[in-house]
């Protein structure tokens, strides 16, 4: 595994590529983000595309089993993230030419 990609090297990206301020660049980063958790916390998927979407699922109440006992614990429903690649993205990730996978919004 490699290193991290981090908020800082994403506002430095756009410092460097659109060539706002640092400061303004971070900020620029920051909101972004920020509208994407709060569409999440409205119950709204994120899609980017050419990228995936990051939507909010609900899982319901169920058993579930401590591995090194064996006791049954009830795990309560919840809501989890869950983020879904795009067809475009899983064909760079394994090095495919993008013409290959068409296009996508």
């Amino acid at each position: 595994m490699g290193r991290t990609l981090t908020r800082a090297d994403l506002a430095e990206a756009v410092y460097r590529q659109v060539g706002l301020s640092r400061n303004e660049s971070a900020a620029l980063v920051e909101s972004v983000l920020d509208l994407m958790v709060e569409a999440l916390e409205r119950g709204e998927s994120v899609k980017i595309g050419a990228f995936g979407t990051f939507a909010v699922r609900q899982k319901g109440r169920r058993v579930g089993r401590n591995p090194k006992t064996g006791v049954e614990v009830p795990i309560l429903p919840r809501k989890v993230l869950v983020f879904r690649p795009s067809q475009v993205l899983k064909a760079r990730i394994n090095g495919e030419p993008a013409a290959a996978v068409g296009d996508e919004a």
